[in-house]
């Protein structure tokens, strides 16, 4: 039975994967391959200075995914069609595996033909241009002189946190206006429409669309053909700050006033009301100089009596003056003979000086000469001394070698005796050889 046991292979998720993966051995995977299709920015951001867009198809809305250098992304203009070259590569992510583009060359851009699409949003900007836009200055300022505030509609994304950069914009100009917050699906069209159908109704001075930023595939819908219709056709002035400082959308193009960031938005009014105030300041300064020139003209007499008694005060001091410059001159020129008398004494003072500094180094030099004559002397006497005593020391030394070499003489005729007395000891004689050999080296030494 065991001999006839089927066996079968087992696989992992992973190597089942591999598998496929490499058996997707296309020639569009090894080679160059050229896609034509329309070209859509992905994210903002780019990563190992690398960005991920898409590239679709133009009869339809299937795409792939591209990556492509920052080079090459700087060449591209979004939303444009393009043939490039480059070649596929597969990444694996749980049980799927993903086919990106690697873009390799920009081959052609491809001419764009005017769309009917196109041709709306022209006429909307047309019709835009004909009606004029509405300038919130003029309305900030009636409101202004009339002490009324400033009904404003700010429209943000459902969960927005930006209303904070519109209010550090406005700042202290907070008081002019009545804002009201409305939200709403800030990437949805439809869902813009019905939020701005609404307000419409509310009668607000000013309308806006605020947004602190996204990917460029969402700013799609402020170039909606009827989101844009609905807002040219608004009573109250419109405006976006939509986030995005490059890209201007259609939206953008037809609000009456534009602001590139929220917070950029509460600083515009923030400018205007400030102006204004300051204006409406000016005016009220004019009034108080008129009362001023009334009152001028109430005390101008009192005024002339104050510039004669001022005048008189004047000649005073113009004659105090005159008196103080001839004191001054006085006392100048007494202090400039004193100087004169001091300056002599001084020159005097210098010469006597240098005269005695210069005995001073006479005699200084003198002394020098004698004290190294005397050091002269005492060298001389030092080495004399030296030699004496080195002379000393080697007539005490010849004398006790003189002593130890006699003491030598008698012991080698001691031995010399009893090598004579024993014919065979012949250590003996050994030792007296070596003796004598000490004795002569030692006397060759001495003389």
């Amino acid at each position: 039975m065991e001999d006839n046991e089927v066996t079968y292979p087992v696989y992992s998720p992973a190597s089942v994967i591999g598998i496929f993966s490499n058996a997707l051995k296309l020639n569009a995977t090894v080679n160059l391959i050229y896609l034509k299709g329309r070209y859509a920015y992905g994210g903002g951001k780019s990563y190992g200075n690398y960005y991920y867009d898409l590239l679709f198809s133009e009869g339809d809305n299937t795409s792939i995914g591209i990556r492509i250098s920052s080079l090459f992304r700087s060449k591209i203009t979004n939303n444009e069609v393009y043939t490039l070259r480059g070649f596929i590569e597969k990444s694996i992510k749980n049980s799927s595996i993903e086919l990106r583009f690697v873009v390799d060359e920009i081959v052609q851009q491809e001419e764009r033909s005017i769309s009917e699409e196109e041709l709306q949003r022209y006429g909307l900007i047309q019709k835009k241009l004909e009606t004029g836009s509405k300038d919130p200055e003029t309305l900030i300022r009636d409101k202004m002189l009339k002490d009324e505030k400033v009904r404003v509609a700010n429209i943000y994304g459902n969960n927005a946190i930006v209303q904070k950069d519109f209010f550090e914009g406005l700042d202290v100009s907070r008081k002019y206006f009545d804002i009201s917050d409305h939200s709403c699906n800030i990437t949805s069209s439809t869902a813009i429409i019905s939020k701005l159908k609404e307000i419409s109704a509310l009668d607000y001075d000013i309308v806006a669309l605020v947004r602190g930023g996204g990917d460029r595939q969402s700013m799609e819908t402020f170039n909606d053909l009827s989101l844009s219709e609905l807002f040219i056709s608004m009573k109250p002035i419109t405006v976006t700050a939509i986030g995005h400082t490059v890209d201007e959308t259609l939206l953008d193009k037809l609000a009456d006033k534009r602001f590139h960031l929220p917070h950029d938005y509460g600083a515009g009014l923030h400018t205007i009301a400030e102006k204004l105030s300051h204006e409406r300041s000016n005016s009220r300064a004019l009034l108080i100089d008129e009362v001023k020139k009334d009152v001028t003209k109430q005390f101008s007499e009192q005024v002339e009596t104050l510039e004669k008694q001022l005048k008189k005060k004047n000649e005073e001091f113009t004659e105090a003056q005159k008196t103080y410059k001839e004191q001054v001159d006085n006392h100048n020129k007494t202090f400039t003979d004193q100087l004169k008398v001091r300056n002599e004494e001084f020159q005097k003072l210098q010469v006597t000086s240098g005269k005695q500094l210069e005995d001073i180094q006479k005699n200084f030099q003198e002394q020098q000469k004698q004290r190294q004559a005397e050091m002269e002397s005492y060298k001389k006497e030092i080495a004399a001394l030296h030699e004496k005593n080195v002379q000393l020391a080697i007539n005490e030394r010849t004398a006790s070698l003189k002593v130890d070499l006699e003491t030598l003489k008698k012991e080698n005729i001691r031995l010399n005796q009893e090598i004579l007395g024993s014919k065979t000891d012949y250590v003996k004689i050994i030792i007296v050889f070596v003796l004598a050999l000490i004795i002569g080296f030692i006397l060759a030494k001495v003389f």
